[in-house]
């Protein structure tokens, strides 16, 4: 069994593995990192391997504890990728990125692949089917929209995700929900959009903590898996073994 670690900006993601099979799913907030990956081990005794994915502030010392009884395991820029890494600044792409390329390569062969993960940030990260990894884009996610409204103007209050009544905002709140939310959408669907015009043989991906909410609504048909990353992790984890 292999037990995956994400660690997000905000939150830390995690998930049992059997081979490719999930067991179970957990989120929990980085202060409870170790007493949650003790209650994980207790129940999952087989594990084997702790796989580590991280863009968040969280220090490899903070996994320590569990070396004595796993495989610790940090994926980083120098490991094995079953892509070739076109980007002008490599080594500046974040591990979840090239995490989720990878997922999308191994399980979606031959194909154009558009990963959008919807969190902290959107990023938008393109493989073609040759498996050249070519970029994407980075853009605010809905909390970062909202706290941007609120902390760079001298009125707008700081207001928590809600879905518009219309796209006419007849208030204050309800222009700012419109704003965010509807811009948030035709932003994805924008984004996707040109990638089609440009592209046939292509598949959408999306995953991230706001992946639900967006599959409703999203015009364009998409692949929605909200826990694509840990899959990903897990996958390249095994390819790396492999090779």
């Amino acid at each position: 069994m292999i037990l995956t670690i994400d660690v997000g900006n905000t939150r830390i993601k995690a998930a049992v593995f059997e081979e490719s099979t999930v067991l179970e799913n957990f989120v929990f907030e980085k202060n409870e990192l170790e007493e949650n990956i003790q209650k994980i081990l207790k129940k999952f005794s087989n594990c084997t391997d702790l796989v580590v994915a991280s863009v968040g502030k969280i220090e490899k010392e903070s996994f320590s504890a569990f070396e004595k009884d796993l495989n610790v395991h940090f994926l980083t820029h120098e490991d094995v990728f079953p892509f070739v890494n076109k980007y002008a600044t490599p080594k500046t792409l974040g591990i979840d990125r090239m995490i989720l390329a990878s997922g999308a390569t191994l399980q979606f062969p031959k194909q154009n692949r558009l990963v959008i993960d919807a969190g902290t940030c959107i990023t938008y990260d393109f493989i073609d089917e040759n498996d050249n990894y070519l970029g994407g884009a980075i853009s605010p996610g809905l909390r970062l929209r909202y706290e941007a409204l609120h902390n760079y103007t001298a009125k707008l209050p700081l207001l928590t995700f809600e879905t518009p009544e219309n796209y006419i905002g007849n208030s204050t709140k309800q222009a700012i929900h419109s704003g965010v939310v509807n811009g948030f959408v035709y932003e994805i669907d924008g984004f996707i959009d040109e990638y089609r015009a440009n592209f046939s043989n292509f598949i959408i991906i999306l995953t991230g903590g706001d992946a639900v909410f967006l599959a409703k609504r999203l015009k364009n048909t998409i692949f929605a898996n909200s826990n694509f990353l840990l899959e990903s992790l897990n996958q390249t984890f095994q390819y790396k073994n492999r090779q």
